[in-house]
């Protein structure tokens, strides 16, 4: 059986050995979003052409670090993962993240999932509980954003 400590997982509990299989969806969802969080900070690092605390070379680009925006939950097809953008000021062009793009809260498999669902006969009411079973307790969907989606769909079908 695969065994990994809970320290590597960054799991809750004591140290030691455990069973990974029990802790396999958490452990994957954390490691999914530590990957995207360090994918994120290497998008800053290519903008800026330097990495964190590094002075800017006299051929780096103009522009610095600020911070972190607000925390941000992302629906993939393994849970709800949560990241940071980091900011960026003074840029001669703006950050414009390709792996996080502006106002996207679910992958397009997510996204893909939900018309499938809807035609299969879920109601628009049990929509919330079936993507918190299925994403987790994070899930950015309830039944208004559904509802907005569905008379899209409606839209859609009519054209």
């Amino acid at each position: 059986m695969l065994e990994i400590t809970r320290q590597s997982a960054n799991l809750p509990g004591a140290s030691g050995k455990c069973a990974a299989y029990e802790q396999l969806e958490e452990f994957a969802r954390l490691s999914v979003q530590r990957l995207l969080q360090r994918v994120l900070e290497e998008e800053v690092d290519a903008l800026l052409g330097r990495g964190k605390s590094e002075r800017r070379g006299s051929d780096a680009p103009e522009g610095y670090r600020n911070g972190f925006g607000e925390e941000r939950r992302l629906s993939t097809s393994i849970g709800t993962v949560t990241v940071r953008r980091p900011r960026v000021r003074n840029t001669a062009e703006p950050l414009v993240s390709r792996l996080l793009p502006l106002f996207k809260r679910r992958t397009r498999e997510v996204g893909e999932l939900l018309p499938t669902l809807y035609l299969h006969g879920l109601s628009s009411g049990d929509f919330e509980m079936a993507m918190r079973g299925l994403l987790g307790d994070g899930a950015p969907l309830s039944a208004s954003s559904i509802a907005r989606l569905r008379d899209g769909w409606t839209a859609e079908f009519i054209a």
